[in-house]
């Protein structure tokens, strides 16, 4: 369940630090959000899709690693993209 360029680039845009930004870690949690909403509505449809399952559980993994990461250097940063992607209810 690979983004499209289209939605990749909208999301590099709205979260960049700067010019030409497109690793910072809020972009990665950004996109790798957007994957989790992608394969949770897959998976909703298809519910014996257990390799796309494994793969939801590794991005999942990935982006709660690097929200650990953006927490402990810097919690204004890591406030921030929680509040805009709406995660932490």
């Amino acid at each position: 369940m690979a983004l499209s360029k289209e939605v990749k680039s909208e999301i590099v845009k709205k979260y960049a630090r700067s010019e030409g930004d497109t690793g910072s870690a809020e972009i990665q949690i950004a996109i790798l959000t957007e994957e989790i909403k992608t394969l949770t509505n897959h998976l909703k449809e298809h519910k014996h899709d257990f390799h796309s399952r494994r793969g939801l559980l590794k991005k999942v993994g990935q982006r709660r690693n690097m929200l650990n990461y953006l927490f402990k250097t810097d919690v204004t940063r890591y406030r921030e993209i929680i509040k805009s992607l709406g995660l932490r209810k």
